[in-house]
């Protein structure tokens, strides 16, 4: 019967955990056992009572946890200790940051690791459920607004009061993924005058469907997509098209929430300095996309930049500020690829299956190209 072991972040900040008691017992069902370390879910809102009660055992420590597993799963890489200590020809499952994780790989490889990347899964319909991407930044986008509008001056709504009538606050929003279309409905739901911008034309329905308003550029088209739905990097002359109209808007908006990104390249520059000038004292800029790079000029990761009255903050690992919904979110596509891969409480890795062959990144003592 196949061990799954769910262990404890040990990243800084970190506040989620792999399973939650929902999640595990329906593992169960699936013919394994589930062993999650002590206090793994308690950064979350999560005791050790609520897994118990759903099935799970609870191990003292992260060795015992991992004692005979044949899955371990977590939400962060692993150390380098903590890649010693697991055991040879178990599937680690987790976020493993393919982009610069070159000397990871070659330790799971060294250590015959079998290993997962869930930022490696397919842009495809059957694997929609295993999207931890989409799903984490659903909170990530959620987040990003309450922190604008936290440290804006202005409420969102329009308020008619005995003391005279407010305007509304007005948000834009740069890129219309999945977390970005998640900060407009947000905005929105907090009486905000929404717009939002895409160098994708493909997202302006999306975009309209949630009560925005979309920013159109000329001169940019289909190129602007690339393949499985992403933005694509762009030419110099659509780039510069692409700063202008974001531009015209900068002046009158009060909150700017920024989420472009492409995946495995830096962060597209959005707004320059030069731009940041642009807005109105007390104005706020949210900037998603820090960890990568920023699409900010000023910004800084995992700070918090005042210049001549406007905020730009640099949030990183922004969904585990969010722990109980991101863990539930995240557990639910892990579950999901497990019962693709555990038949009759056997583990089984079929490389050819398309999401198993595009998520394996280490296999058989080698690191998968």
């Amino acid at each position: 019967m196949t061990r799954v072991a769910v262990l404890k972040e040990t990243v800084a900040d970190e506040q989620r955990v792999a399973q939650v008691p929902d999640s595990v017992q329906k593992l169960i069902k699936l013919g394994v056992t589930v062993a999650v370390e002590r206090g793994a879910g308690e950064a979350a809102g999560l005791d050790d009572a609520q897994f118990v009660k759903a099935g799970a055992t609870i191990e003292p420590t992260a060795a015992a946890t991992l004692a005979g597993a044949q899955v371990v799963l977590k939400v962060q890489r692993p150390s380098e200790e903590e890649v010693r200590a697991l055991p040879a020809g178990c599937l680690l499952i987790s976020f493993l940051q393919p982009a610069t994780a070159g000397a990871l790989f070659t330790q799971l490889a060294s250590a015959n690791v079998n290993a997962m990347a869930m930022e490696k899964v397919p842009r495809t319909t059957r694997a929609q459920a295993v999207d931890a991407l989409s799903s984490q930044a659903t909170v990530a986008g959620y987040k990003a607004v309450l922190l604008g509008a936290s440290h804006c001056p202005r409420l969102f709504p329009m308020l008619t009061t005995a003391a005279g009538t407010l305007t509304p606050s007005k948000v834009l929003v740069l890129g219309a993924g999945v977390a970005g279309l998640q900060a407009i409905a947000t905005a929105k739901r907090l009486g905000a005058v929404v717009f939002a911008f895409d160098v994708r034309p493909a997202v302006r329905e999306q975009v309209m469907s949630l009560g925005a308003k979309f920013v159109e550029v000329e001169g940019v088209g289909k190129e602007a997509e690339a393949a499985g739905g992403y933005a694509a990097q762009l030419a110099e002359d659509q780039q510069r098209r692409v700063l202008e109209a974001i531009a015209r808007q900068l002046p009158e908006m009060d909150v700017v929430i920024s989420t472009a990104q492409i995946p495995g390249k830096p962060a597209p520059r959005l707004i320059t300095a030069k731009m940041v000038a642009m807005l109105k004292r007390g104005s706020v800029i949210v900037d998603l996309a820090a960890e990568s790079g920023g699409n900010c000029e000023l910004t800084k990761a995992g700070q918090t930049v005042v210049t001549e009255g406007i905020t730009v903050l640099g949030p990183t690992n922004l969904a585990a500020t969010v722990p109980l919904h991101a863990s539930m979110m995240y557990a639910r596509n892990l579950l999901t690829l497990l019962t693709l891969l555990v038949k009759d409480g056997t583990l089984k890795l079929d490389l050819a299956d398309d999401l198993v062959a595009a998520m394996l990144v280490t296999f058989d003592g080698k690191v998968r190209p």
